[in-house]
């Protein structure tokens, strides 16, 4: 076993040049992590965030209202739940122990090294309210995680088909359910940036595959349709279609017609996503060797069958890292939204904050900024975690 003199010698004082090296940025980093702290726990005006929490997280959502928003949170928690109960009980029965339970410490450990960065978020917000509801929401939200655990550990092998359609179905119902207390037009904080972002996510990769798969097809105008379309939306800015969306469809479809702003932006960002999933999962196909298509073939598979059952699983499994990265990148682009459709999304919200009457002129920006970042760094980080606890599963990259 090795112990700690041992990995510091090897890692990080092997020789001379890496003792200096590792003193050097050691010493910056602890200088920069001291600055920090000194910063978030002393010299930082959090009052700004405090008094505006409930505008970051759901912008100007009424309070009479606010019990769709607890529904609809302990739902997704019961359901992530779910999910999480059939998937472990799953990958126990792969490894050929579906009658022992694993060890709940691991668990424990496991769950916490990758969610970290929420559970600490989640603090940070209990800390900085005033009120027990939250508290109270935080507790019914574990609990129903805990029972949804214990439900999809029930569920038969059959069941993760109904989660892959459900679950989504479920995630529409709500939004449903919430506009029909306040216009989805006018949300705004974090939740409309987390509206924006699973919508667009969901539809995106579906639209993106189809691309995908139409560019390599045989078919001459399916090939163009598909590569015209990509390379249309890969040369056009993303902030140029939202402003386009917001001001020039008017001029194309009468104002009777004309979807929503909320729909408008979806459409956008699902559409402009789907041209760079298309590019990766092309990638991913293009990554499986020749040899298994015609084996395939050989066993008198059809070409339908041949991709649905032996290409696209390889493909999407080589490509998690590229399609992860790129739906993070689409979570930190709602933010987008709200400065070309004037939506009040998180970070407009922070902005805004700043020129009420009680911090007009007192340079808080840069606190409501910071809190603005940790809340997309903890949702970006957590992704990527996720992410790769999936590539481990796979064995990708072995």
């Amino acid at each position: 076993m090795t112990t700690i003199p041992r990995w510091l010698r090897k890692n990080l004082f092997r020789s001379v040049g890496d003792g200096i090296t590792t003193v050097v940025v050691g010493s910056v980093l602890l200088y920069l992590l001291y600055r920090f702290l000194r910063y978030v726990f002393v010299t930082g005006r959090w009052q700004i965030v405090e008094t505006n929490l409930y505008l970051y997280l759901t912008g100007v959502w009424p309070e009479d209202e606010l019990w769709r928003l607890v529904i609809a949170i302990l739902v997704l928690a019961a359901g992530a739940g779910v999910a999480a109960g059939y998937y472990a009980r799953l990958r126990a029965e792969e490894a050929g122990d579906g009658d022992a339970a694993p060890d709940p410490r691991y668990r424990l450990l496991d769950s916490l090294s990758r969610l970290w960065p929420l559970i600490g978020l989640v603090v940070i917000l209990l800390v900085a309210t005033t009120t027990i509801g939250p508290l109270l929401l935080v507790v019914a939200s574990i609990a129903a995680v805990l029972g949804g655990r214990v439900v999809g550990g029930l569920l038969p092998r059959s069941g993760g088909r109904f989660l892959a359609w459900g679950l989504p179905l479920v995630v529409l119902v709500l939004i449903r359910f919430l506009a029909q207390g306040y216009n989805w037009n006018s949300w705004g904080g974090l939740l409309l940036n987390l509206v924006l972002a699973a919508i667009s996510i969901t539809l995106c990769f579906p639209l993106g595959l189809l691309l995908a798969l139409g560019r390599r097809s045989s078919f001459p105008i399916v090939r163009g349709i598909s590569t015209s379309y990509i390379e249309l939306f890969r040369g056009v800015p993303l902030i140029g279609l939202l402003l386009m969306a917001n001001v020039a469809l008017g001029f194309f479809i009468p104002g009777d017609l004309a979807p929503g702003d909320v729909v408008r932006a979806i459409v956008v960002f699902t559409l402009f996503t789907a041209a760079y999933v298309a590019e990766i999962v092309r990638g991913g196909l293009q990554s499986v060797p020749l040899g298994q298509v015609e084996a395939g073939r050989a066993l008198g598979l059809s070409p339908v069958a041949v991709t649905r059952r032996i290409v696209l699983p390889q493909a999407l499994r080589n490509v998690i890292p590229a399609l992860v990265g790129q739906f993070i990148s689409l979570f930190k682009d709602t933010t987008l939204a709200g400065a070309a459709m004037g939506f009040i999304d998180l970070l407009k919200a922070a902005e805004a904050s700043t020129q009420q009457r009680d911090f007009l002129g007192q340079g808080l920006i840069v606190e409501a900024l910071v809190f603005v970042s940790i809340v997309f760094w903890a949702g970006s980080y957590t992704m990527s975690k996720e992410s790769q606890e999936l590539e481990t599963r796979l064995g990708v990259g072995t």
